[in-house]
């Protein structure tokens, strides 16, 4: 089932949480709404679900508009940051939940529940844990017993509202990756929330970066981090060095000279960390002289913090064979040569 808003907008008082925004979200896709906190992305996800209303707009599901219908006849299974799991049940009964509570005419027998139950359990792993209670798990097999519990009542669309934001780090990392999998097994269409930039690409096979309620850029994750539509989207996904400078033969940028062509007007330079290279000796006028500041060799990548001659933070990363070669040390004057970077002719501030 496809998801499409059209013109969406929310506010909140004063304060627009959503302005004007359109979003499609094509059958069997997991598409994720990714920016910082305050940006909408949670209202647009709750305005999909019948949970809160748009002043202006439309909701479709395989273009049918579902403005009129209430949460509970959307066919939505809905994923919460902190489980809301019933403390009191155990995890078999908390995925049955949703089926026993059915009315009587449409509510499965005991036996298609117990089945149904179980092959959930099965699929994300916990069916050894049926008899335990929330407080027996840790929080990743929370958080799938919670995935199940929505699951279980056949939904149409599946949304999840920042699903792994309570947990640690590598669990997290654990779990990114189960639902990539899961998702790829079972192709329903779903729509996630998510702040972690690292997550968004990795588990969606869309991203929609948002900004003060309206959505910057949609596309794949490649599209969206090696080829941004604005500032914006270049800064927000992933580290960034950006120099301001005006477009002359090439763009000089705060003291260095970029090589680039454009017209003689503000423009700024944005260049990734991996795209820097150091050397010893000046490369013309396609690098800077810098001075290394720290060094952080842990990891399968060096990371370099230099200071450049105009006083500006800038941050390389090198693997280990090129750190080894270079032979850096704290203090050590060297010179930046950029091998790959993104033009923006507009002024940019962080």
């Amino acid at each position: 089932m496809s998801i499409e808003v059209r013109n969406i907008t929310k506010r909140f008082g004063a304060f627009a949480a959503l302005k004007n925004v359109s979003l499609l979200v094509p059958t069997g896709e997991l598409v994720a709404l990714l920016g910082p906190s305050g940006c909408g992305k949670t209202t647009l996800l709750r305005i999909i679900a019948g949970l809160e209303r748009a002043e202006e707009g439309s909701v479709l599901f395989d273009g049918v508009d579902i403005a009129g219908r209430a949460v509970q006849h959307r066919g939505v299974g809905f994923v919460f940051q902190h489980y809301a799991l019933f403390r009191h049940m155990s995890v078999f009964e908390n995925v049955a939940f949703g089926l026993r509570v059915r009315p009587r005419r449409i509510r499965p027998d005991e036996k298609t529940i117990r089945e149904r139950v179980n092959r959930l359990l099965s699929l994300v792993q916990l069916e050894s844990q049926s008899h335990r209670y929330p407080s027996q798990l840790s929080g990743g097999q929370r958080q799938r017993v919670a995935l199940a519990r929505a699951l279980a009542v056949e939904p149409q669309v599946l949304l999840l509202d920042e699903p792994f934001g309570a947990l640690d780090a590598k669990v997290r990392g654990e779990l990114r990756s189960w639902l990539r999998r899961l998702h790829d097994e079972i192709r329903m269409t779903s729509v996630f929330v998510t702040h972690d930039q690292e997550e968004a690409l990795e588990v969606a096979d869309r991203v929609a970066v948002l900004r003060e309620g309206v959505i910057e850029q949609v596309g794949t994750p490649d599209e969206v981090y090696h080829h941004p539509a604005t500032p914006y989207v270049f800064d927000f996904l992933g580290r960034v060095n950006v120099f301001h400078g005006r477009w002359l033969k090439g763009l000089q940028a705060s003291g260095s000279a970029f090589p680039a062509d454009g017209p003689d007007e503000a423009g700024t330079v944005f260049v990734r960390p991996h795209q820097l290279d150091i050397s010893h000796q000046a490369a013309g006028s396609d690098g800077f002289p810098a001075r290394v500041r720290h060094i952080n060799p842990a990891g399968p990548l060096v990371r370099v913090e230099l200071l450049s001659e105009w006083g500006q933070p800038v941050h390389v990363e090198l693997s280990q064979e090129r750190y080894r070669e270079l032979g850096l040390a704290r203090d050590a004057q060297v010179y930046v040569v950029p091998k790959e970077m993104k033009v923006f002719e507009a002024d940019y501030a962080i």
